[in-house]
């Protein structure tokens, strides 16, 4: 073959024109720890640090590479393609340089290619490695990862190995040889499809097929299987059993592939099950995963609630004081038999119930129940099956036409073709709608349309494909991908250019064509079919980085026109490009046989590519054409039509090298490599994003194609300015005119130093709340200064700022000017016709609200699919309000369309993965009390109604338990709203609140009475059992007159209503809800601090129980010692927030009886108390149980941060910044986004696909 350059000059570097810098190379954990480090590593000046991280981390070798080579000589080869071995003397090391890895890889193919006989001359040789290194470099276009990874290593390095088992067939003889080495012909396939027998132990059938799929999976590679071969559960047996069916067997492979590890790195395997619609068990296939994560649910559900309840009966035994075993016998311990009665009716078992019984009994201090998450590589994930891969349901036309006249659907078994059961092909329907919207799985293919478009059906019908769905083709067959980076084509006026992009579809296709004579394969079955089909997978990435630059919005008719032309000259040119091979070398094997079918579907696509609506061959369903008047750039339009011709004359002449030339791979790694914005025909999935730091950290920066597009539209420098700091932020406080201002920080304690602090961290922040942490300000301040509670710090939704008094509209209003709105949404100058060209799969930010339709997805692939040898791995984003039924017409539509396979990702259909957009997710205090506020006073008070009726109505009611005749309590005077109100409670001995009084010296006997009612009402509903955790949630911020400032309560500063003002006092007093309080009660001046601290009062704890029988718990707010008073209280206060480490249980007492001795007769009195208490447990060889109690408390008292909290912050950290919400199963970053059908990570390049 003739190769012409268009990139490069003749004698000179193919980097001539590219500039190289010195870089380093660092990915961490999020916990810091290093993953890698390489320093003193060469790239292309223009790549990113991403890019470059991913090619260190990835690609380079590591080791093996010699420093000194020398060339072995090689008949018939030219010596500039002499392969490299190391020299005598040379150390081994690994590669430093980009310039290694395209040396080696784009040596390797030329190596081959002329050993095939693809170029006619050394010169056409010549300029075939420096245009495929120039293209390598300038990100132009990437191979699949298999090919970075192992192509070239012997030819560059002379790195060699044993056998692994794998074929090739000899490109000279054609015969099937089984490889001498590991290197001499690489392994660069990265998708395959694997044919399983139904036979149990024999080569190919079940078991054999879990080894086969270990030996790819082990190398990184995916695959895909379709199962229906296997008999259905009870189907007769040849021995006379019954078959364990299908699902049984599909849960074995499961579990092999999840040990596996794919690459030996991540937990996830790339593996596809395909079963057909017609199967027995196909009812149970569709529902796995639904039924899956439904015991994910319930084991984290179960587990958290039994953890609750468990410990909450535990510690009702060891907090009690009594004889002869009363404590651990509810019918006498109150405590014990309402924590009981609780934990049944949460359906804890009685069995586990008394074993805690039995512990606390036995003397047990703890207890420990094992709780699980949601996180995808928790135990819980792990314990249940069907996780490590994709499913699809195969479904023909007739099955489909089935559903829509509502007929019905035999499924029929394996062995004799009988019925087994009749259903409705609608009812099935519904099941596969409701398990996609329920789990994200099954997905559908098309079977029909797949095989309307199959090039060689002589050797059988396409039954499956690749993880990913890109790759459909025979059985036992493989493909090697690789992606052209559609934005390197884009001329600076904003045309598409078509020269350089026909060129480079054209060396890439040789590239691919290469690959296969080289490559080995690791069965003897893939090896000889790979070999007769010669399947390629050349695809592109980009399409939707390159619509937005140029200002078309991805849902639009023009934007798919493109797309379709697009996908038409590169599907067309490869077509020509492999008959130009087959004129020279010879068509693929299988061509004669299947000739008139090829040519029938290339004059299809043919037809597609002319834009006729009409006169297609053997279609069931038609395709959508090429729309040409939507085209603007006329001879992009041209182009297809052309490609199309030539593909076609030349076939017809000389048939055609490759059985599929393209597919639409996700392009996961490869796509950072070449620094896509977007991957596959996928469009953008955030606007702003988070580059990396070498070193570490990240900044952050407008998506590039977002000021080319505002170019392109017209807008002025300056207005792009504007707009681009609306959406990435100023990170900084300084220019703040109102709310979270430094001048409202220094009066709130901080000081110029942690100001700068904050300033500091703000740079790279992308939520403030993130800033404004113990950790950026150190908790010393953050609890001696700002007075915040340690405890409640470490609780992953505490908000700093709204603690310190800021409002949630001054909060976001902060986060607006420091951190951007990451969207356009609402931005500066930005006219609202424009917004539709920066639509996003998901809305952008915390204030975006446009995303793209679930059509705009789907017409996007209907509008490329006619033009590709192959399908399209494409995720179909759908809103988490979507609904079953639209999941089922997201499915029909795909099918009327002309689509192959189809793929849904309902937001929040995984528990693995936190919602974008919860319906949950709202603020109680601010939205619902507004909500509240704007509707008439009768609907009002229906609502609060309504809360109080759904909240409570279902408890089970209890025998009232009656109040002592005298009891302890607390009286609390303040003014709400100018109107004097005396709340006055009552306390069981125990110290739980069991009635309250309400009087109020305001005109009119009317409403002394009602609130004196009220009070007896909800007096009764607590000795009838009624939590007063419920009254609190069912009346704070309710909205009535009189409303307004509260003076006289230390803790509560302002009131919505009266009820608002009483249920906030009460949950501060009796429940520790200190976020209901406006101040925190450790300031409260009434009461004061008391001798707090973290395992210090170990004796104090005794004297706690006994000021519990005679104080009342609601007066010191959960705290025996806060009944000194005012200053004296500070000041003790103030000495222990100090870390001494002396004698301190000595040095404790002094302080407790040095202070009570200078105040009044009630401290006196407690000193009293104390040295009483403490001289009784003093005659006790032991007190169990008062160590039961310090033990427990100071476990719960513990202020670190839990593995649950972190993982909760970093994954709202994730959300924030566009991403999944999942870690990486290869560096543990929360940097995962959705890549067609499968997952990459854009910190270290991983993927849970096969590219």
């Amino acid at each position: 073959m003739r190769i012409r350059r268009l990139f490069t000059n003749e004698n000179s570097s193919p980097y001539e024109a590219v500039a190289f810098r010195e870089c380093a190379s660092e990915i961490r954990n999020p916990d810091g720890s290093i993953v890698f480090q390489q320093t003193g590593i060469e790239v292309p000046e223009a790549w990113s640090q991403v890019a470059s991280d991913v090619l260190a981390q990835k690609y380079f070798r590591k080791a093996g590479v010699p420093s000194k080579l020398k060339k072995v000589a090689e008949d018939g080869v030219p010596e500039w393609l002499w392969r490299s071995e190391a020299d005598e003397g040379a150390t081994l090391t690994g590669e430093v340089s980009a310039k290694q890895v395209f040396h080696r890889m784009a040596g390797t193919w030329t190596y081959w290619g002329w050993k095939g006989g693809y170029f006619d001359t050394e010169a056409d040789a010549r300029a075939f490695y420096d245009e495929m290194s120039h293209m390598l470099a300038t990100q132009r276009a990437a191979p699949n990862s298999p090919q970075w990874f192992n192509t070239g290593l012997n030819w560059a390095y002379g790195i060699d190995g044993p056998s692994q088992g794998h074929f090739y067939v000899d490109h000279i003889t054609g015969r099937l040889v089984k490889s001498a080495s590991a290197y001499e012909h690489p392994q660069p396939h990265a998708c395959f499809i694997q044919s399983v027998n139904d036979d149990l132990v024999n080569e190919g059938g079940i078991m054999d097929l879990w080894t086969r799929e270990a030996r790819l999976f082990k190398y990184g590679s995916g695959t895909g299987t379709n199962f229906s071969s296997l008999r259905g559960e009870n189907e007769r047996l040849s021995g006379g059993g019954r078959s364990s069916g299908l699902m049984s067997f599909l849960k074995i492979g499961d579990r092999a592939a999840g040990a596996i590890k794919s690459g030996g790195t991540t937990r996830r395997a790339a593996k596809m099950v395909i079963v057909d619609v017609d199967h027995p068990d196909i009812e149970d296939f569709i529902s796995w995963k639904v039924i899956e994560e439904q015991k994910v649910a319930a084991m984290v559900a179960g587990s958290r609630l039994a953890e609750k309840h468990l410990k909450a009966v535990f510690k009702a035994c060891i907090n009690c004081e009594g004889s002869n075993g009363d404590c651990f016998d509810p019918r006498k311990n109150p405590a014990l038999r309402r924590e009981v009665k609780a934990a049944r009716k949460a359906m804890i078992p009685d069995n586990y119930i008394e074993r805690v019984i039995s512990l606390a009994r036995q003397g047990q201090t703890d207890i420990d129940f094992r709780t699980y998450s949601t996180d995808w590589d928790s135990e819980a994930y792990m314990s249940v099956s069907g996780q490590n891969s994709n499913n699809s349901v195969r479904v023909t036309d007739a099955f489909l036409q089935a559903v829509l006249e509502d007929a019905d659907w035999e499924l029929t078994a394996r062995k004799g073709g009988n019925v087994v059961k009749t259903i409705k092909a609608r009812e099935l329907w519904e099941k596969v709608s409701y398990a996609a919207w329920a789990c994200a799985d099954p997905g559908i293919q098309f079977h029909t349309t797949i095989n309307d478009w199959h090039t060689c059906p002589a050797g059988g019908d396409i039954r499956a494909s690749n993880p990913c769905s890109e790759y459909m083709f025979l059985d036992d067959t493989a493909c090697n991908l690789a992606s052209l980076n559609l934005m390197q084509f884009r001329c600076a006026d904003g045309a598409f250019d078509v020269e350089p992009f026909e060129h480079a579809v054209r060396l890439w296709t040789v590239v691919l064509e290469i690959s296969v004579l080289m490559a080995q394969f690791p069965s003897r079955e893939i090896a000889q079919l790979s070999y007769e089909y010669r399947t390629l997978g050349l695809g592109f990435a980009n399409i939707g980085g390159l619509l937005m630059s140029s200002g078309i919005p991805y849902d639009s008719r023009e934007g798919r026109a493109i797309a379709g032309a697009i996908s038409a000259i590169m599907t067309g040119i490869s077509y020509r490009t492999s008959a130009e091979m087959a004129a020279e070398i010879g068509p693929f094997p299988q061509f004669a046989a299947n000739r008139d079918t090829m040519l029938r579907v290339v004059r299809n696509h043919r037809r597609a590519a002319h834009g006729d609506g009409a006169g297609y061959e053997h279609l069931s369903t038609l395709p959508v054409p090429l729309d040409h008047d939507a085209i603007a750039q006329i001879d992009l339009a041209a182009a297809a039509r052309r490609a199309w011709n030539e593909a076609l004359e030349l076939g017809e002449a000389h048939g055609f090298r490759n059985a599929q030339a393209t597919v639409i791979a996700p392009t996961g790694t490869i796509g950072l490599v070449m620094d896509c914005d977007t991957t596959g025909v996928e469009p953008d999935f955030a606007l702003v994003k988070f580059k990396t730091l070498a070193g570490g950290g990240y900044f952050k920066i407008i998506n590039r194609c977002v000021p080319e597009a505002l170019t392109t539209l017209g807008y002025s420098q300056t207005q792009i300015d504007d707009i681009v700091a609306y959406a990435v932020g100023h990170a900084t406080l300084e220019t703040v005119t109102s709310g979270v201002t430094h001048d409202a920080l220094r009066a709130r304690g901080f000081d110029d130093d942690r100001i700068n602090t904050i300033e500091a961290a703000l740079e790279s922040a992308f939520d403030i709340r993130f800033v404004f942490n113990k950790w950026t300000l150190g908790e010393r301040f953050c609890v001696e200064t700002l007075g915040l509670d340690a405890a409640a710090m470490d609780a992953p939704d505490f908000d700093m700022l709204r603690t310190l008094g800021f409002t949630r509209n001054e909060i976001e209003a902060a986060n607006l000017h420091v951190c951007g709105a990451m969207t356009l949404e609402g931005a500066p100058h930005i006219k609202e016709e424009h917004l539709a060209v920066f639509d996003c799969a998901n809305p952008c930010g915390r204030i975006g609200k446009r995303a793209l339709s679930v059509e705009s997805h789907i017409r996007m692939l209907a509008a490329v699919q006619p033009f590709i040898s192959g399908a399209i791995s494409k995720t179909i984003n759908m809103p988490n309000s979507a609904s079953v039924t639209e999941c089922g017409e997201s499915y029909m539509l795909s099918w009327k369309l002309g689509l192959k396979a189809n793929a849904l990702y309902r937001d929040g259909s995984k528990l693995s993965q936190p919602l974008a957009a919860s319906v949950l997710a709202f603020d109680d205090e601010d939205d619902e009390a507004e909500d509240m506020l704007a509707q008439p006073q009768a609907a009002r008070t229906a609502v609060v109604a309504e809360r109080v009726v759904e909240k409570i109505v279902e408890r089970v009611s209890r025998e009232r338990e009656k109040l002592p005749q005298r009891r302890k309590g607390y009286t609390q005077k303040a003014i709400v709203g100018g109107h004097k109100v005396y709340l006055r409670t009552g306390e069981y001995e125990d110290g739980r609140i069991g009635e309250i009084f309400i009087d109020m010296h305001k005109d009119g006997a009317a409403f002394r009475s009602l609130m004196d009612a009220f009070a007896i009402a909800i007096s009764m509903g607590l000795q009838y059992g009624v939590p007063l955790e419920e009254f609190v949630d069912a009346f704070t911020f309710t909205r009535f007159e009189p409303a307004g400032l509260v003076i006289g309560n230390d803790s509560i500063k302002n009131a919505t209503s009266i009820l608002d003002y009483i249920f906030r006092e009460l949950a501060v007093s009796y429940l520790g809800r200190h976020d209901l309080a406006h101040v925190p009660p450790a300031r409260d001046e009434d009461v004061g601090d008391g001798v707090e601290g973290g395992g210090r009062a170990t004796r104090q704890d005794e004297i706690a129980r006994a000021i519990s029988r005679v104080a009342s718990t609601g007066y010191v707010r959960g705290n025996p010692f806060k009944v000194v008073r005012g200053g004296v209280v500070a000041n003790l206060a103030l000495a222990h927030d100090h870390d001494h480490d002396h004698d301190q249980d000595r040095h404790d007492d002094a302080e407790f009886e040095h202070y009570a001795e200078e105040e009044s007769p009630v401290s006196a009195a407690m000193g009293e108390l104390r040295d009483a208490v403490l001289e009784a447990a003093s005659t006790l060889s032991e007190n169990p149980v008062g160590a039961a109690v310090a033990t427990i408390e100071a476990r719960m008292s513990v202020s670190s941060t839990s593995r649950n909290d972190i993982h909760a912050r970093r994954v709202a950290e994730a959300r924030m910044k566009g991403f999944e919400g999942d870690a990486c199963g290869q560096c543990g970053n929360f940097t995962l986004v959705r890549n067609g059908t499968c997952m990459k990570c854009n910190t270290c390049g991983g993927t849970s696909g096969c590219s």
